[in-house]
């Protein structure tokens, strides 16, 4: 890379950052307003009403529910292949898929659930032969799991790839980002928004605050070494855990999130 290359390679690092960091701040703003008024936020219902249907540049906040199958801003039917649950799994189911355009693909669909990673694993080590590529269908879960699966998938060298009809929300990004190459359809949706802590009601605000910064700081490190421009951040921090963002095409190729938008 040129110097000049190398410089604006730095500058946008650096802005990821800094609005990754202004988001942390005021996800501390909140929690040290919340311990002053004695009581720590919860997940529920949502606290605005917010539109249904696929989304649009600007109006892209939807209602989060991670037992939802098909939400109402996925575009249209899952791709041929890709088996739809009735219920959402509650933790990560594993199948081989057979698609046109990329060939054999390992099917993820559920939860991210505590020992999802190590079953991943151990799954993978049955097989005679493990398919190029993992195609993602969850609603997200544990972050730690789901960092840890990610990483499993680079260590693979598999690509990864959201197909029409499909989501990947909440943390299930982070699995996306694991792929040596990301392809994600222009029908599935790709979305962000908070992490979720179950903090004590009794913990100090100040040490809410240094957890909370300190998963920040583990997921951004993660993108980093993946690839992924850490600013993707800034619309998980800006968005409440009850709501998901979903991320447009130009969203995810600009972030380098995806590498290749599919038709």
């Amino acid at each position: 890379m040129s110097s000049r290359g190398q410089w604006f390679a730095d500058i946008t690092l650096a802005r990821s950052l800094r609005y990754a960091l202004l988001g942390q701040c005021v996800i501390a703003a909140a929690v040290l307003a919340t311990d002053l008024l004695g009581q720590w936020p919860t997940g529920g219902a949502s606290r605005r009403d917010l539109p249904q249907g696929p989304v649009s540049p600007g109006d892209q906040w939807r209602e989060y529910d991670p037992a939802t199958v098909s939400p109402s801003y996925v575009r249209r039917d899952p791709a041929p292949g890709v088996e739809t649950p009735a219920n959402m799994p509650s933790r990560l189911n594993f199948s081989v898929m057979e698609t046109e355009d990329l060939g054999s693909l390992l099917l993820v669909t559920g939860q991210i659930s505590e020992g999802d990673a190590e079953q991943f694993q151990t799954y993978l080590d049955s097989m005679d032969e493990v398919p190029a590529g993992v195609a993602l269908n969850s609603p997200g879960g544990v972050v730690q799991e789901a960092l840890a699966l990610g990483r499993a998938i680079r260590r693979m060298e598999m690509e990864t790839a959201v197909l029409p009809g499909t989501i990947c929300l909440s943390s299930c990004p982070y699995l996306l980002a694991g792929g040596i190459a990301r392809r994600v359809s222009s029908a599935a949706s790709v979305g962000m928004h908070q992490h979720y802590y179950n903090t004590p009601g009794y913990l100090p605000a100040f040490l809410a605050v240094e957890e909370i910064q300190h998963g920040q700081g583990r997921t951004m490190e993660y993108l980093i070494e993946m690839g992924v421009d850490p600013g993707v951040m800034v619309h998980s921090l800006n968005t409440p855990p009850e709501e998901i963002y979903v991320l447009l095409d130009q969203e995810l190729s600009d972030t380098r999130l995806a590498t290749e938008i599919l038709d």
